[in-house]
């Protein structure tokens, strides 16, 4: 395997060559760290590259694997986390000038654990500012997407989501607090997942809104995140809130049979006028592939979930301007103005619509669940539209409708998922006749994780979409 070829492979096999003795973790790790060096001046994927650190702890890695070690599961893997993610003695910037001198004292539970699991910290990835989209002017560049530098890699998450897409990083972990992690996965063409709620530590991850925000595994396959999920997740006491549900073997039931699964299309989010032609085709195709392997194939009805866009702005922004109200109240003119005026925006809602907008969440969980019923897992679109124009996303609101378009619709199909606790994936899915990518949604009870990663990675293997390289990704070889 040449060093060009290197950071193509899954972490998967490049964890499986590092164990076999096939490749050092050094050559790894430099191979990652030319494709940095060549391409991020362009893409913006990263804000910091901890590149004399990286090259240590695989000289460290390469080591354990001579002397014989007990090696992890991503033993030498380069991983890169959301600058939204705590660093000890690393600058954690969460996108903002705000926090352009914090270096933390502590690392966040999933740094701690990706490291317990053997991965090699290549830096911190690029972020919409404050973890919440529309940034105009991001301290640490427009990050672009590799299947189009023109368009958005999506947000927040948006390193995270290019930095795999250009193959800057073997696995990557983003944050999903309505789709920050989803999204980009989908508009990127890789892997992305939302855990159920309490299932991975947020001890140490800046935070937005308390009862959404989640740690989101984002990788190259299917397998890859179930190895990912598996390193990070289960009970922590620095947080609370984390389920002492044990963790099972994420990876055991991928392969098998999706015979008998029954798998349903949520109808608000497929018969909806306003999606793109070809996104629904894409979604009709992969119901079919379902059905070619077996699956059960019906339909299911959540009837709140066209509002699930203007219900989590109506409770999730409340809270995130609530989380931000130092910065608001002292520091403000720090940030950038779309940031600024959503957050104050969201400040002056009223706690009447706040509270209807917390009473419609347990309305639309029932409903989920009551679909949960019928359903193994639900199947949708991730976003109704393929990538749209850096432009398009920092245009002026052109009126009440171009508001709900552009902030509720695409929302719905994201947020519906983090507002009712329930584990949601995002993978490649198909293209566009302009080979923009689509990205199919997952979604299952809480703690399904093990039977929607299944049911994701038949789908994947069915498929060639996962092996589709982005244009920029494929830059000559000097």
């Amino acid at each position: 395997m040449t060093a060009h070829e290197l950071p193509f492979q899954s972490a998967a096999a490049t964890a499986q060559a590092i164990a076999a003795k096939q490749v050092s973790p050094v050559e790894v790790i430099q191979a990652y760290l030319d494709r940095i060096d060549r391409l991020d001046d362009t893409l913006h994927a990263y804000i910091t590259v901890c590149r004399e650190a990286a090259l240590d702890a695989a000289k460290q890695a390469e080591r354990a694997v001579m002397q014989g070690e007990a090696l992890g599961s991503l033993h030498g893997v380069p991983v890169a986390v959301k600058d939204q993610f705590w660093t000890k003695g690393l600058l954690t910037t969460n996108g903002s000038r705000v926090y352009r001198d914090f270096v933390p004292d502590d690392d966040a539970t999933i740094v701690t654990r990706l490291a317990r699991a053997g991965t090699l910290l290549l830096g911190k990835l690029n972020l919409s500012e404050l973890a919440m989209g529309g940034t105009r002017n991001p301290p640490w560049g427009i990050t672009r997407n590799p299947w189009d530098l023109e368009r958005t890699p999506g947000e927040s998450s948006s390193g995270s989501g290019a930095a795999l897409a250009a193959h800057l990083c073997a696995a990557s972990v983003g944050e999903d607090t309505g789709g920050s992690g989803r999204g980009p996965a989908a508009y990127c063409s890789v892997v992305g997942l939302r855990p159920t709620y309490t299932r991975v530590s947020r001890y140490g991850m800046t935070p937005m809104c308390w009862f959404t925000d989640a740690a989101a595994p984002m990788t190259k396959t299917v397998e890859d995140c179930a190895l990912v999920l598996g390193a990070i997740a289960g009970y922590d006491p620095k947080d609370p809130t984390t389920s002492h549900q044990p963790v099972p073997d994420y990876t055991a039931q991928l392969g098998q049979s999706i015979k008998g699964v029954r798998v349903a299309v949520i109808r608000e989010l497929f018969e909806h006028d306003d999606m793109h032609p070809e996104v629904k085709q894409a979604i009709a195709a992969a119901l079919d592939v379902f059905r070619e392997l077996g699956a059960e194939v019906r339909e299911v009805s959540i009837p709140l979930i066209p509002h699930a866009g203007a219900i989590f702005v109506g409770a999730g922004d409340t809270e995130g301007a609530g989380a931000r109200d130092d910065i608001l109240r002292t520091r403000a003119d720090e940030l950038d103005p779309a940031s600024r005026t959503r957050l104050q925006s969201a400040a002056l809602v009223p706690t009447k619509i706040y509270h209807r907008a917390m009473k419609a969440r347990v309305v639309l969980r029932h409903q989920f669940m009551a679909a949960l019923a019928q359903a193994d897992v639900l199947v949708s679109a991730m976003s109704p539209f393929p990538p749209p124009l850096h432009t398009a996303l920092t245009a002026p609101f052109a009126g009440a409708d171009d508001v709900r378009f552009r902030f509720f619709f695409r929302r719905s199909y994201s947020a519906s998922y983090a507002l009712a606790a329930l584990p949601a994936i995002s993978i490649p899915g198909g293209f566009t006749s302009d080979n923009l990518p689509i990205g199919l949604q997952l979604g299952a009870r809480p703690f399904a994780e093990a039977k929607l990663l299944q049911v994701a990675h038949a789908y994947e293997q069915a498929t060639t979409w996962h092996q589709r390289r982005a244009p920029f990704a494929m830059e000559p070889i000097t």
